[in-house]
């Protein structure tokens, strides 16, 4: 068997893709060598697990395990053929073809795919936070008249953005791709492997600093997508982020400019939010006004919706049809998801993920939100920040207190952090503290509504990179109400 998760990437292993490879087709987009002839092969699979007969298996290395080691597994398994990077211990009985670098030749089928499609337009939008909810809506949107393929999940890496596009077949007419990064030249390589139609960065933010050096480096990692788009390409631009404008301007395409900021082609306004959950707002766009509900909540998911539609403009969408695709949309699991917990409490599941202006844009929700009433705010490590994850995490404490939230429970190692700085910040000792771990936040939180410091119109927020697993707060604290 092979695992295929890459580091840092979240990507897991997937089924074989594609319509059809013939064995010159092979050759032909990975510059391998080989010396079979004709044959071809079902589809392309990295997977000794989930191949099927008649698969292509290329033996790319993951963090714990190299495919090369399992190619005699997945010969066993039906493999009609092999595309490696070392010679195998034996030979694998099937035509062998051998390439420069794996990883590479798994971009390169996916490129070769891409350019074949000659009706295929593709959208790929990057981001600092938003863009997996940005690239379901641009699908949802495209949906209505036409047949998408989109990215699976958040596999937007450099093994989950080819495996995404290679089961693209001349029946689609949109690729909707979303592309992430942990360091320079990622976005670059996947923008070479999409070349996309259309692009947007949805934001700019401090994440992934550990890899970035600073919010400079993320700007500079973010622009390679727009740098590397032709030129007869379309930018979705955000003005109300003065880092993608000021990279977006080094760029002389056309352009689409979304977001609250004046002189916007696609703007909102009158943003209300729901108490049962969810966000109304109006859009515009083209001299049009919509009024649109979400069923996802804050003002940040009304800026998905701006960025989700301007793509869509650009792709030749209505105005109506946009709005029709963006109304009732309803956000992946662990996204500000909110649930009615014991005690008539109100719990958030924003556990997905984490970073400085995601969990800031969680907090000025839940103040919205909770208004005048109680609320708690139980707080994961934001991981992969680098020299800076102190002070960001302490930003967070002293958020926390400025806003006057009654309660504070933070895990992971930068929990202390959090805290200190809160209790600097005015939150008194007794309800700002740091726990061992998830069990003892879901006991507290539980004795607080037994206690009925916590009731019933009262909140509870849950947020914390996804390696936290902050989810587990939110499923423990509902388990068996």
């Amino acid at each position: 068997m092979m695992a295929t998760q890459m580091q840092g990437s979240g990507v897991a292993a997937m089924d074989a893709t594609g319509a059809g490879w013939s064995l010159d087709d092979v050759v032909s987009a990975t510059g391998g060598r080989t010396s079979a002839s004709g044959g071809g092969f079902r589809g392309i699979c990295i997977d000794s697990r989930r191949l099927e007969p008649g698969d292509l298996f290329v033996a790319i290395r993951g963090d714990r395990f190299d495919g090369h080691d399992f190619i005699a597994a997945a010969v066993a398994a039906g493999a009609a053929g092999v595309v490696a990077d070392r010679p195998p211990a034996e030979p694998p009985g099937v035509p062998l073809i051998m390439v420069a670098d794996t990883l590479a030749a798994l971009g390169d089928l996916a490129a070769w795919r891409r350019r074949r499609m000659k009706r295929l337009r593709v959208l790929a939008v990057t981001g600092s936070s938003g863009k997996t909810t940005v690239k379901e809506m641009c699908a949802r949107i495209l949906a209505r008249n036409h047949a998408v393929i989109r990215t699976g999940g958040n596999f937007n890496n450099l093994v989950g953005l080819p495996l995404s596009l290679l089961p693209v077949e001349e029946r689609h007419r949109f690729a909707v791709l979303e592309m992430g990064m942990n360091r320079p030249g990622e976005i670059a390589r996947l923008t070479e492997i999409a070349d996309p139609d259309i692009g947007c960065i949805n934001n700019i933010q401090p994440a992934h600093l550990q890899g970035l050096g600073d919010v400079r480096g993320v700007a500079r990692a973010k622009g390679e997508l727009f740098a590397g788009m032709r030129d007869d390409a379309v930018m979705a631009v955000n003005l109300d982020d003065p880092l993608v404008v000021e990279v977006a301007a080094r760029r002389r395409m056309r352009r689409v400019d979304f977001g609250f900021a004046s002189g916007a082609a696609v703007t909102a306004g009158k943003v209300r939010l729901l108490e049962a959950g969810g966000t109304s707002f109006t859009m515009r766009m083209e001299g049009l006004h919509f009024m649109i509900r979400i069923r996802a909540t804050g003002r940040h998911n009304v800026a998905n919706c701006l960025a989700a539609a301007a793509m869509t403009l650009a792709a030749g969408e209505t105005p109506e049809d946009i709005a029709a695709g963006l109304d009732g949309f309803e956000p992946f699991d662990k996204r500000f998801a909110i649930c009615r917990g014991p005690g008539g409490v109100m719990i958030v599941n924003d556990a997905y993920n984490a970073n400085p202006a995601s969990m800031q844009a969680a907090l000025e929700t839940l103040r919205d939100l909770a208004g005048r009433s109680r609320a708690a705010v139980v707080v994961g490590d934001m991981l992969e920040l680098g020299d800076a994850g102190a002070r960001a995490h302490r930003t967070v404490g002293e958020t926390v207190a400025r806003m006057g939230f009654d309660f504070l429970f933070a895990y992971g190692g930068h929990a202390a952090d959090v805290v200190d700085a809160a209790v600097a910040s005015g939150l008194a000792p007794e309800r700002a503290l740091v726990c061992p771990d998830r069990e003892g936040i879901v006991e507290r939180l539980r004795a607080l509504i037994e206690e009925r410091e916590l009731g019933s119109g009262d909140w509870i927020l849950v947020k914390g990179s996804r390696s936290m697993q902050m989810e587990a707060v939110a499923d423990g604290l509902t388990e068996g109400d």
